[in-house]
């Protein structure tokens, strides 16, 4: 047996690649819907509510474990999500504006058309309403393994595209987040926010590269936007903007503090975050079939399964008639139809809004059922046309 055939150098690539990071999030979201349905549910619920205030933070701060990841931990989800887009913006596929435009006008269509899709489906009843962004966002996290697993059949092109099109998504989502789903703001608290933003970017601006400078920054804004009314997490956001995105020119090939965080990172949140966010947030008492046709889950499943894609393949579709943007090298009009369907897979974000936007646990639940429901359904549609299409040249 080879170095490279060996059980321990198997397991060291799956820990690298973007399939191993997909199992851990699924594994543990399974788990937490395999207790939550077992004999063990009332244990999994009382770990769940466990209670973990901190009475320094006052009656906005989190109050048990869940919400310590979901205000907390989720920070770090964000900031990556950013450094992830100024990598790409820096020498990656988003390296120019028309790279940049098909993706991110895609990501547009597809957030509005499921959007409006969940609305329709949910017009007369006014409680389930609140809910229309859980279905605007792609998982990269999920896609990208299922087109890695379809090989050939998806051009490396259109493979970077599909990615870039889910960070845009998760960008657009972090967007809603901050506009509809944060409490009244407290004014003093906001200017506290601000003028730790502006510290950040003025550290930037003169050159300062040490990652713990803006690691504190970030744990203050984290705090100050948690007092504001604004979800807590946007300090990743906000912190990710402020990182410095080139080297030192003394030292022009030593790595920028953005690729440094980013990868300090991704380890973290691929193998610690998600997977703990997970396991804590898909724990739902599985509902009789018939129950996937209330309005909370139907619109949701409609806005993943219909919405998504059309609003995905359409946009792109506008975008290259116009000729803002071409498609991706080696594209077909076919297969971009079958990635336009498994952008509605839909799972991290998906539940962290379903969180905000439905606090009662029986719409949670219902929310939680519809998001499962239908990143399902769009992974299989979505895979199985791309696996029946006739293989690229």
């Amino acid at each position: 047996m080879t170095p490279r055939t060996s059980p321990a150098h198997a397991i060291r690539r799956l820990l690298a690649s973007a399939t191993g990071g997909a199992l851990a999030l699924l594994g543990a979201s399974l788990l937490g819907l395999g207790l939550a349905n077992s004999p063990w549910a009332g244990g999994y619920a009382a770990l769940v509510a466990t209670p973990l205030r901190l009475s320094i933070l006052g009656a906005r701060g989190p109050a048990d474990v869940a919400a310590w990841v979901s205000d907390g931990l989720m920070t770090l989800f964000f900031l990556l999500v950013i450094l992830e887009i100024r990598k790409d913006a820096a020498s990656g596929h988003l390296s120019s504006a028309r790279r940049i435009a098909l993706p991110l006008l895609g990501a547009v269509g597809g957030m509005v058309v499921p959007a409006l899709t969940y609305l329709a489906v949910t017009c007369s009843h006014p409680d389930a309403m609140r809910g229309w962004a859980v279905p605007v966002a792609t998982d990269a996290a999920f896609t990208l393994p299922v087109i890695l697993a379809l090989g050939a059949r998806v051009a490396p092109a259109a493979r970077a595209w599909l990615m870039a099109l889910a960070i845009f998504d998760d960008l657009l989502g972090i967007v809603v987040i901050a506009l509809f789903y944060g409490a009244p703001p407290c004014w003093p608290a906001l200017a506290a926010a601000g003028v730790l933003t502006a510290g950040m970017l003025g550290a930037g601006r003169a050159g300062v590269r040490a990652i713990w400078c803006y690691a504190t920054g970030c744990m203050l804004l984290w705090v100050a936007l948690l007092a504001s009314g604004l979800h807590p997490t946007l300090s990743g956001v906000v912190t990710g903007l402020c990182l410095p995105a080139t080297s030192p020119a003394t030292h022009p090939t030593r790595a920028t503090p953005v690729e440094t965080a980013a990868t300090a990172l991704s380890p973290i949140v691929t193998w610690g975050v998600l997977p703990l966010f997970g396991f804590l947030n898909m724990g739902v008492a599985l509902p009789p079939a018939g129950a996937l046709l209330a309005p909370v889950p139907l619109g949701i499943i409609a806005g993943l399964v219909i919405g998504k894609p059309v609003g995905v393949f359409g946009a792109t579709l506008l975008c290259v008639r116009l000729k803002v943007a071409p498609l991706p090298d080696g594209t077909s009009w076919r297969m971009l139809s079958g990635l336009s369907l498994l952008c509605g897979i839909g799972f991290t974000i998906s539940l962290f809004i379903a969180g905000l936007a439905f606090p009662a646990p029986g719409l949670l639940g219902a929310a939680k059922a519809g998001i499962l429901a239908g990143s399902a359904m769009a992974a299989v549609a979505g895979w199985l046309w791309l696996r029946l299409a006739p293989a690229p040249r």
